[in-house]
């Protein structure tokens, strides 16, 4: 079967571009690979499209044992948690310990914010979109789509979300299983078998919500009033594999090849923070193994390249 590929519809295809932004939702490299019906090395190509200039700071949140190249500085609220597949938490670039829904950055530090599979996490949604509001520019959110977390649900996923026309669409959910009927079709019927995620591989789009934002995220949250006070069984056999060995080596060789190692290296990270006690931000003593607050002389611990902001 011959393949052909109209200029015209090429051209159409190398401008596409998320609702409002004027941000490329792919890299040229992954509209080619599309084009061309390599769907999934297109999709694996995701982590190294940042569409920001080599000069923009980004951050990462959640950034876990497996941080997107481009991003400049990680944080991650856990050092270990049943949460992550990889089996550590890298820190080979500034890495700050705190949480999302409250971070210890002055506003407006950062060009550009990754959170890539932290939302669906989240008890306090509201709090971690305020937050990536206030201390960047814009930024990219990637989650399961809802309709995946509805019939494939994960006991530490709080949330349901969709993109619909620019917008986020959240619905907490009341349980950590609340398919019910649906989940006991879709694990009798499809999740047994090789075939549905063999074709959930092939061509991953619809599964995912991928959104980019400058300026304000537009969202919504469809069920305000639900609370997160619920937990999830004890049993993970939900979870995906843990990574093997060779894979995390291909995986650290590309955030070698792919980060700003030097500039990394080289950032002054206190000029980022904020005192998350007394909310000044720059205002710090630097001693060989914590930084203290000159406002309220609240101390915390650093070693290496890793800032413990959680008090």
């Amino acid at each position: 079967m011959a393949l052909y590929l109209s200029a015209a519809n090429m051209e159409k295809d190398l401008e596409t571009t998320t609702p409002a932004t004027g941000i490329p939702l792919d890299s040229l490299a992954m509209r080619w690979l599309r084009r061309l019906g390599l769907r999934r090395l297109a999709w694996s190509l995701r982590r190294l499209h940042c569409p920001v200039d080599r000069k923009a700071l980004v951050l990462e949140i959640g950034s876990g044992g497996n941080p997107y190249p481009r991003a400049n500085v990680l944080l991650d609220a856990h050092e270990t948690t049943n949460e992550r597949i990889e089996p550590s938490l890298v820190s080979d670039r500034p890495l700050v310990l705190a949480h999302a829904e409250d971070m210890p950055f002055r506003d407006g530090a950062f060009d550009f914010v990754i959170a890539s599979h932290v939302l669906e996490h989240s008890r306090d949604p509201e709090a971690l979109l305020r937050e990536l509001m206030r201390v960047a520019r814009a930024g990219y959110i990637e989650t399961p789509d809802a309709f995946f977390e509805r019939i494939n649900p994960f006991t530490f996923h709080t949330l349901e979300v969709t993109d619909a026309g620019g917008i986020l669409r959240i619905r907490k959910k009341p349980s950590w299983r609340p398919g019910g009927d649906v989940v006991d079709l879709f694990e009798a019927k499809l999740k047994r078998t090789a075939a549905f995620f063999q074709w959930g591989s092939r061509f991953p789009d619809p599964f995912y919500v991928r959104y980019y934002w400058r300026g304000r995220i537009v969202y919504e949250i469809l069920n305000p009033e639900q609370a997160l006070n619920w937990s999830g069984p004890a049993s993970e056999s939900h979870k995906t594999p843990p990574l093997g060995k060779l894979r995390l080596l291909a995986l650290s060789a590309r955030r070698w090849l792919f980060s700003q190692g030097a500039r990394n290296r080289a950032l002054d990270v206190p000029r980022l923070l904020r005192c998350p006690s007394c909310r000044v931000s720059g205002e710090w003593r630097r001693e060989p193994d914590r930084l203290i607050c000159t406002a309220c002389a609240r101390s915390y611990p650093v070693l290496g390249n890793v800032y413990r902001m959680t008090g």
